[in-house]
């Protein structure tokens, strides 16, 4: 199976959404799931969407198979030109465990890295995203804020895209420009 990874592109802009509300779906419920695809929209809207680092892995058929959204994030308003939000990240139930989610992951770095970025910021489970090099936020003293309600610290994740660079970012993570991720 041919397999590609692209930019958001205006057709997709719906389809994209729907593929992460129907993979939330599957895995985390319905209500979750329209809160995630909520969350797209919202950062879309905001100043924070980089189109650029908006991406989708489609196959030869041009079906969505993966997701993953980097956005601009501060940190009590520094670092906005530094620090990535990846958020979310999604790939078709059926195609699970056979690294899309990582390669997708991997370009976005890349493409993060191209345009100057310093360092990306995850909420998730560490086993999905020690892999991909990120390690416990707070061991660099980026912590949570009171808008986010973990189930452990080290469920807040930073990965260094250039060596050294969270040595002069820290700061208390809020989601308060967020409506959908409060």
């Amino acid at each position: 199976m041919n397999r590609k990874i692209i930019n958001m592109k205006d057709k997709y802009l719906e389809t994209s959404a729907q593929f992460v509300e129907d993979v939330f779906t599957d895995s985390e419920g319905k209500e979750s799931a329209k809160i995630v695809k909520q969350l797209v929209l919202e950062i879309r809207s905001k100043r924070f969407y980089l189109p650029e680092l908006e991406f989708i892995m489609v196959d030869e058929a041009d079906n969505i198979l993966g997701y993953a959204m980097f956005s601009r994030f501060h940190l009590e308003r520094k670092y906005e030109n530094e620090l990535l939000l990846l958020s979310p990240v999604a790939v078709k139930t059926a195609f699970q465990r056979q690294h899309i989610s990582k390669d997708i992951i991997e370009y976005g770095f890349q493409r993060a890295v191209e345009m100057g970025f310093k360092a990306v910021l995850v909420e998730g489970n560490p086993q999905n995203y020690r892999a991909r090099g990120f390690q416990t936020s707070r061991d660099f003293g980026i912590v949570a804020g009171r808008t986010l309600s973990l189930p452990a610290p080290e469920c807040l994740m930073v990965k260094e895209l250039v060596e050294g660079a969270v040595a002069h970012i820290s700061g208390i993570v809020e989601y308060s420009d967020y409506q959908y991720l409060t």
